[in-house]
């Protein structure tokens, strides 16, 4: 049996559940996937203990995803206030070895292997082969270049939520004030993430002298139903998300493709087009015609993480 036909374990460790599965190559095994919800557990030891207790086949080697910071060996879950250290982890599961990798790298390693059929085309592009980007949207927000290295890809680490948020024009200047009156400085997740754009909703509450708020999932639904106040909330938000990933595409420059994944990317892409993301992610000046051959897709695959925990470990 070769490295790629013996059956490795992947796990993708989110705020609320653990999808849990394994794979064969950068294949996940049919029927192999289980998903657990953390607040039923004191650790990720346990989930995975349960998992592999419904599976007589012990996996010599393993690869996580979680949906914290990484470094080297141990990671910290401050949302769920797990701590992982790989080591600990492989003697208790009796797991030969074991890879920790932020979840937006796992994705970022998923991303070139992607069929079409799991991914939204927000604009065509000229794709070619070379660097891709992956943006993340969700509880936070973070994004990371996928790079082709041999017969794999590096995907380094990264805190790009953290970055300045694009300023244009005098809204965008009173948005970055009261930002900064409230946040330290006004940072591209204080918005573009989904309890950013609960902060923009905020803001142009306050912008119309009203006190009104709402969250993520309302805000979606007023979104739906023609509300005034949240149709300027979603143009000002597919506005800056285009600005960012303009100014994050001239940096990495990603002829493979521009790959926005997460729930509040999934969210928004309805909204997209008719708010204008295409002129907004053009609207460059003289680099219009750089950044205009760059693809945009969202990826609509909820097990793309186990996927690239796979890939990872075919490399």
């Amino acid at each position: 049996m070769t490295a790629n036909d013996s059956p490795v374990l992947v796990a993708d460790v989110g705020g609320t559940n653990t999808r849990v599965a394994l794979a064969r190559g950068r294949v996940l095994v049919t029927g192999s996937t289980a998903r657990f919800r953390n607040a039923e557990f004191d650790g990720l030891e346990g989930v995975l203990q349960a998992y592999l207790a419904r599976h007589p086949t012990r996996p010599a080697r393993a690869a996580i995803a979680l949906a914290g910071p990484v470094r080297g060996a141990f990671a910290e879950m401050t949302n769920l206030g797990w701590s992982v250290d790989a080591e600990a982890l492989a003697q208790a599961t009796g797991l030969g070895q074991v890879a920790l990798l932020n979840d937006l790298q796992a994705q970022g390693h998923a991303v070139p292997y992607l069929p079409a059929t799991h991914l939204r085309i927000v604009r065509a592009g000229q794709r070619e082969d070379g660097a891709r980007l992956v943006i993340g949207l969700g509880t936070g927000v973070n994004a990371a270049p996928v790079l082709p290295v041999g017969a794999g890809h590096v995907v380094p680490a990264a805190e790009a939520g953290h970055i300045h948020l694009p300023l244009r024009g005098p809204l965008d200047y009173r948005l970055a004030d009261w930002l900064t009156a409230r946040r330290g400085f006004p940072s591209v997740e204080d918005v573009l993430s989904g309890s950013g754009l609960e902060r923009l909703y905020a803001f142009h509450a306050a912008e119309a002298k009203s006190s009104r708020a709402l969250d993520a999932a309302a805000i979606m639904a007023a979104l739906e139903e023609g509300d005034a106040l949240a149709q300027a909330v979603g143009r000002h938000y597919v506005r800056l998300l285009a600005q960012v990933t303009a100014d994050l595409a001239l940096i990495t420059l990603p002829v493979g493709g521009i790959f926005l994944i997460g729930g509040v990317a999934r969210a928004i892409a309805p909204w997209l087009d008719r708010f204008g993301f295409d002129a907004g992610f053009t609207d460059m000046g003289r680099f219009s015609d750089t950044v205009a051959r760059f693809p945009v897709a969202i990826v609509e695959d909820d097990f793309a993480a186990l996927t690239g925990c796979a890939a990872y470990l075919s490399a």
